[in-house]
């Protein structure tokens, strides 16, 4: 397997970066080596096809430890009762694309540019982005992908055409991250869906510590349902 090494030169300086609510930076381009790169100096892409690339690392940054996860009696109900079939890794481009697609209140566009979702089912066949996906009967219902560097997931989005169905993804996710001692799920940006399971909004400065330690731990690689995964350092330089 390919082994990926992360710049991480300007990880200070960008730490004491003042940021306000717009980009941190623009421009660039998005590929795997960037990817790995930015997420690794605390910085995600959000922009839509028509513009450059922007660059985000907000203050505060909505994240969970696994540990402080909090579920409804509801879906826990629902999870006891085996409402989904949940599976990791077995198709990751059709959550993408789901996520890419799905209609959301209040939005317009998606920010899962061609580039970027090309980018992500890159970074899942190198082992590093993973999928969690709910179905019914033979049917995908519901699902979220993210990135796995060290101790830390990244979460990138999630759908659902069924209730529950994305919840129950998370419920599992979380199970699977505290059994492996993640250190956080980073949420990006505030959210009421993800505050509901207990996600908290750290200080900028808080993330970048704990960012800073837990990408120095050796990172889970290849399917996450797969007994092969390796646990291997990627190194920071």
């Amino acid at each position: 397997m390919q082994s990926f090494t992360v710049n991480n030169e300007y990880f200070d300086e960008i730490a004491n970066i003042e940021v306000g609510e717009g980009p941190i930076a623009i421009g660039g381009e998005i590929n795997v080596s960037i990817i790995l790169q930015a997420y690794s100096l605390g910085l995600f892409p959000w922009s839509n096809e028509s513009e450059p690339v922007m660059w985000y690392s907000p203050d505060p940054r909505l994240a969970l430890k696994p540990e402080k996860a909090v579920f409804s009696k509801s879906l826990l109900k629902s999870i006891r009762n085996n409402e989904f079939q949940i599976r990791f890794d077995t198709d990751f481009e059709s959550v993408i694309s789901r996520c890419a697609t799905i209609s959301r209140n209040g939005e317009t566009g998606t920010w899962i540019t061609k580039a970027l979702k090309m980018t992500f089912i890159d970074l899942h066949k190198a082992g590093l982005a993973h999928s969690v996906e709910a179905y019914k009967g033979d049917s995908l219902v519901g699902g979220l992908y993210g990135l796995s560097l060290g101790k830390i997931f990244f979460g990138e989005s999630m759908f659902y055409l069924e209730p529950n169905a994305s919840k129950t993804a998370f419920y599992y996710l979380v199970d699977f991250l505290k059994s492996n001692n993640f250190d956080l799920i980073d949420a990006q940006q505030e959210t009421p869906y993800l505050a509901g399971f207990g996600a908290k909004a750290l200080p900028r400065s808080e993330f970048m510590e704990i960012l800073k330690r837990s990408i120095q731990k050796p990172t889970l690689i290849g399917k996450w349902n797969d007994s092969a995964v390796e646990k291997r350092i990627i190194s920071i330089v």
